[in-house]
Formats: structure tokens, C-alpha cells, sequence
């Protein structure tokens, strides 16, 4: 078993409340689960308007797919065109 994990910083442009915010993050979560089958969380940053961080997880039978499916969620993340992509790190476990 293969555990493929990966942490997303994004910045909200042009946003000014948390209402804002939860709205973008809530539809880019469920389009991540319903496009990759993977479970999203925003992990960190919770009381910032502008800032989000998103912990993806994922599970598999190979190394190689669950590198494949992170790899995946960071170019649909970096195409959304909603948000900017600062930074991310994949771990395969």
C-alpha cells in the first residue's frame, strides 16, 4: 500500500472576506474529489482571506500511481485560474 500526500499553498487574488474564501476553496475541494477520487483538507491558514493551504491524500496499490494522481491534482491546481499555486510538496509514502 502507497500512500500519496501532498501540500498546497494557494493565494486567493483580489478576495477580501472568509466568506470569499470558503466559497473558492469548498469548489476547488469538491472538484478535486470528484475528479481524482482523493480527500482534500484546508490544512493551515484558516483565518487568512487570502491565503489557503490544502492537504491532499491518496491511496493506492504502486508508487508510481499515486505519484501520477499528485502530480495530476498539481497541474489541475496551477490550471485553475481562480487562485495561484505558491508552492507544493509531494510525498509518496
Amino acid at each position: 500500500m502507497f500512500i500519496g500526500s501532498c501540500r498546497l499553498v494557494l493565494e486567493i487574488p483580489g478576495n477580501n472576506s472568509l466568506k470569499g474564501k470558503r466559497m473558492v476553496v469548498k469548489s476547488l475541494k469538491d472538484r478535486l474529489r470528484n475528479r481524482f477520487q482523493v480527500s482534500v483538507a484546508e490544512v493551515e491558514d484558516l483565518d487568512n482571506h487570502r491565503r489557503a493551504v490544502l492537504g491532499v491524500a491518496y491511496v493506492t496499490n504502486t508508487r508510481r500511481h499515486a505519484n501520477q494522481v499528485m502530480d495530476q491534482v498539481v497541474d489541475f491546481v496551477d490550471a485553475d485560474g481562480n487562485i495561484y499555486l505558491v508552492d507544493y510538496v509531494i510525498e509518496i509514502l
